[in-house]
């Protein structure tokens, strides 16, 4: 079964507009867990805009679940990663005025600084997985850095869905066959939502983990966190027809 983790950055976002501990973020990832989520997931930044260091340095003992922090390597985000030590860290190469993840890594161009980011967080028992677009090679070449799983950028795939999902999903069979003929487990994220999900699982039914935020934090405007959550595992569990493998 591919696991959900929860990015709750969102729920740092709005507490961050009025100031205070309102919604209060730790009781809101405690709460992701007890409806069900099998992870979390918080992508500091350097203008800790939403998420703050001290935020992730709080959740770390409080999770029972996988925590998964995201952010690009810089020496105070490795610095907080191994201080921390959660399960597992996803490296993004996001600069640090990007709204939102926009693109996966050059594995080849940036392949030993990777290998050396790679290597610091292993030594500290951090499983690592390394952001990636649809492009063979920077899965080939994010293999040889050492790292574990590759999370697959699926903006596109989203973007593409309602024009037609059997052709937008076409090149994520691929980069995630790719990977699982090399050693690599499979996360993916960006974009997903209920729409898109049961579809996305039921064509790569070996992705280990999902990363959802922005969608499920929205749904849960209208269905309440725990319905949310709910669905979004229930479409993790459906089997549709028609699909492409």
């Amino acid at each position: 079964m591919t696991k959900l983790s929860v990015n709750i950055n969102k729920v740092a976002t709005l507490r961050n507009a009025r100031g205070g501990n309102i919604p209060d973020l730790c009781q809101v990832a405690l709460d992701c867990e007890r409806f069900g989520a099998e992870g979390i997931t918080v992508h500091p930044r350097p203008d800790e805009r939403h998420i703050r260091y001290a935020d992730v340095r709080e959740l770390g003992p409080l999770l029972s679940t996988e925590f998964n922090i995201e952010g690009y390597p810089s020496s105070e985000f490795i610095k907080l990663v191994t201080s921390v030590r959660p399960q597992q860290v996803t490296l993004v190469p996001d600069p640090p005025e990007a709204l939102t993840s926009n693109a996966g890594w050059d594995t080849f161009r940036h392949q030993d600084f990777l290998s050396e980011v790679v290597n610091e967080f292993q030594r500290n028992g951090i499983r690592v997985s390394i952001f990636v677009d649809t492009e063979l090679k920077n899965t080939e070449y994010a293999a040889k850095t050492g790292c574990e799983r590759v999370e697959l950028y699926t903006e596109a795939y989203a973007r593409l869905y309602k024009a037609g999902r059997e052709k937008a999903i076409q090149p994520f069979i691929k980069a995630a066959e790719l990977a699982r003929s090399i050693g690599l487990q499979v996360n993916a994220g960006h974009d997903l939502s209920l729409e898109n999900l049961a579809f996305l699982q039921s064509n790569i039914p070996w992705i280990s983990e999902v990363s959802i935020g922005h969608a499920l934090i929205s749904d849960a405007l209208y269905l309440g966190l725990e319905e949310s959550i709910r669905q979004y595992k229930q479409q993790l569990s459906r089997k549709l027809v028609g699909i492409c493998v």
